[in-house]
């Protein structure tokens, strides 16, 4: 007997008969009884705001759940975006404002809460900011460019058909008429000014102070304290506690988004980042396998 046979002989067997154990682990895992869902206990829940704000499908949806569900009593919105486009922040931060008057937000600005994700999350119940955090940047703009000089010089030469004086406004193939520049002008103070209303509204803060804490500026978490955009500077677990406070809850018990039964009893043996990569390898195997079965047929 080789003296490595104890090691390649088991190896062996497995590389053989993989598929064969990868089926009869996933039909231990269907029929072996699961324990009881924790998810009925909770009692609170959060959810982030990550990254530029380009559309609001996926928040909004993930946080309809939350809405649905009768036993969440208060839920933690972590925030570090550095804002996005108007209409996503402001259908988030409607949809925050609803849920807002039955069950307790608290928002945590944990790197970023500004341009869009201030007004994202301005009608949460309460605000907590990392010392470190920037905010505010309440402003609007639109950005241009006149390339026209580059595009002669490469011998392009734009056409356009349009119908009514404004619709090319924007266009970087020359330089904007002052009719375009002013109606956009207008737009943009026009948002801006919504912008700042918002803001007032929902902090309490008079209107005629948008010097102060609007124009654009992008305040630190002290000063933001000072011209009341936040409640209060600390950390992830004062804002936890915050909530907790606002909701009445004495013992939390955190929601948890449910997973596949074969991805949870990996994850408990394997670890979460090995157990995706078996996950995955078990997909792949189960697609063969129904390959080999409809070739059978």
């Amino acid at each position: 007997m080789r003296i490595f046979d104890w090691i390649t002989k088991p190896l062996d067997f497995i590389t053989k008969y993989f598929k064969a154990l990868v089926f009869l682990l996933i039909v231990v895992l269907i029929f072996t009884p699961q324990e009881e869902s924790l998810q009925q206990e909770a009692n609170v829940a959060r959810i982030n705001l990550y990254g530029a704000i380009l559309q609001s499908d996926s928040f909004l949806e993930e946080l309809e759940k939350l809405e649905k569900n009768k036993n969440i009593q208060g839920i933690l919105l972590v925030i570090d975006s550095p804002g996005g486009a108007i209409a996503p922040s402001v259908e988030i931060s409607e949809a925050i404002k609803r849920i807002n008057v039955k069950t307790p937000i608290v928002a945590y600005a944990q790197g970023a809460m500004a341009s869009g994700s201030y007004l994202a999350g301005v009608w949460a119940d309460s605000i907590v900011a990392n010392r470190g955090a920037l905010l505010g940047s309440i402003g609007v703009i639109i950005n241009g460019a006149d390339i026209s000089e580059l595009a002669q010089k490469l011998g392009i030469k734009p056409q356009t058909i349009k119908a009514g004086i404004y619709k090319e406004a924007g266009t970087f193939m020359r330089p904007w008429t002052a009719e375009e520049e002013a109606m956009l002008e207008n737009l943009v103070y026009e948002q801006y000014q919504m912008f700042v209303e918002v803001v007032a509204n929902a902090r309490g803060i008079p209107q005629h102070n948008e010097s102060h804490f609007a124009q654009g500026k992008i305040l630190s978490a002290k000063s933001a304290l000072e011209f009341g955009l936040i409640d209060k500077v600390g950390n992830l677990y004062d804002a936890q506690n915050l909530l907790f406070q606002k909701a009445n809850i004495t013992n939390p018990q955190w929601y948890k988004e449910e997973k596949d039964k074969i991805e949870v009893y990996l994850e408990k043996i394997l670890g979460d980042n090995l157990a995706l990569g078996v996950q995955n390898g078990i997909a792949t195997t189960i697609e063969q396998l129904s390959k080999i079965q409809m070739k059978g047929n």
